[in-house]
């Protein structure tokens, strides 16, 4: 699980990247085409089809080759990390999604395609490597991993259709727990380990762009509402308990956050280099004034949080 972990998060970040190394660094040629451009879009598909490839055979050569084969199979996963997985889950394949139907749109093709063959990227992407599991002994297929590949497309998706526009942005935010060092196997065994792995540190927030919502309004346009989940006290899986010897007055605990957010695409500027990075790094929270109530109705105030 955790391999395929740090492949979803790798895979998003190549398509990202790939879009800005495609274009190059001018501005003319990051500006989307007007018509279909062929040599544009084949190098999409080529450089996607690479990426997927290797992205693929990391995830086989990591943890995949070393499995159990057995017969496809699925298991019930949805009770697992306090659903920390599902909501990573539902970010990567909105994000991925995201990161190919707007090189399908630099490339000239129509909306319909966009949507048919770079919005679903996320979806096809993430449930080919829960075939990986269903064919492993040790973990299986899920349902509910489908599930939620299923609603970080349709949320992207859905919001095209409907405003032709991205209203509600998923991010991503971490910061370092001290859980990571009781199972470093599990949880990582270095702070950028720890990104991808501990689902303790990470919070996954839907970042709402209030001027979308209100057009006629003063407000502006870059500043978002955002709201978090995230959990801790998790060691392992399923454990219901922390180790009572490392924190005997932790347990595993939901916790929900609202905060302010800025969305980097509504800053204005006429440089296309700029509106590029802008949009890969939206996929992140900014640290910002955040409060913050856990599932056994606790509540605090946070000046800075990420």
């Amino acid at each position: 699980m955790n391999a395929k972990t740090i492949s979803k998060f790798v895979f998003l970040w190549l398509v990202q990247a790939s879009c800005c190394f495609a274009q190059h660094n001018l501005d003319a040629l990051l500006t989307p085409s007007d018509t279909l451009n062929k040599p544009r879009r084949t190098a999409v598909i080529l450089s996607e089809t690479a990426l997927a490839g290797i992205a693929f055979a990391g995830f086989y050569q990591s943890s995949y080759k070393n499995y159990t084969k057995t017969d496809f199979g699925f298991v019930d996963n949805s009770s697992q990390w306090l659903q920390m997985d599902k909501a990573s889950l539902v970010f990567s394949s909105y994000h991925i999604g995201n990161a190919a139907a707007n090189a399908l749109q630099w490339s000239g093709v129509s909306k319909k395609n966009q949507l048919l063959y770079g919005a679903t990227l996320g979806f096809v992407f993430l449930s080919t490597l829960e075939v990986f599991d269903g064919y492993s002994k040790q973990v299986g297929a899920s349902y509910s991993d489908v599930a939620a590949n299923a609603a970080g497309t349709g949320l992207y998706v859905s919001q095209e259709l409907l405003w032709s526009e991205q209203r509600i942005v998923p991010k991503f935010s971490f910061h370092a727990s001290p859980y990571a060092a009781v199972n470093p196997n599990e949880l990582g065994t270095s702070f950028t380990n720890q990104i991808f792995k501990d689902y303790n540190g990470q919070t996954y927030w839907l970042s709402v762009n209030l001027r979308s919502f209100f057009k006629q309004s003063k407000i502006p346009k870059w500043l978002n509402v955002a709201l978090g989940y995230g959990a801790e006290g998790m060691i392992t899986a399923n454990d219901e308990l922390v180790n009572t010897v490392f924190f005997p007055e932790k347990q595993r605990t939901r916790q929900f956050y609202l905060s302010f957010d800025v969305n980097l695409t509504k800053i204005p500027t006429k440089s296309r280099v700029l509106k590029t990075i802008f949009s890969v790094f939206n996929t992140l929270k900014i640290p910002a004034p955040t409060f913050e109530i856990n599932g056994r109705g606790a509540s605090k105030f946070r000046l800075f949080y990420f």
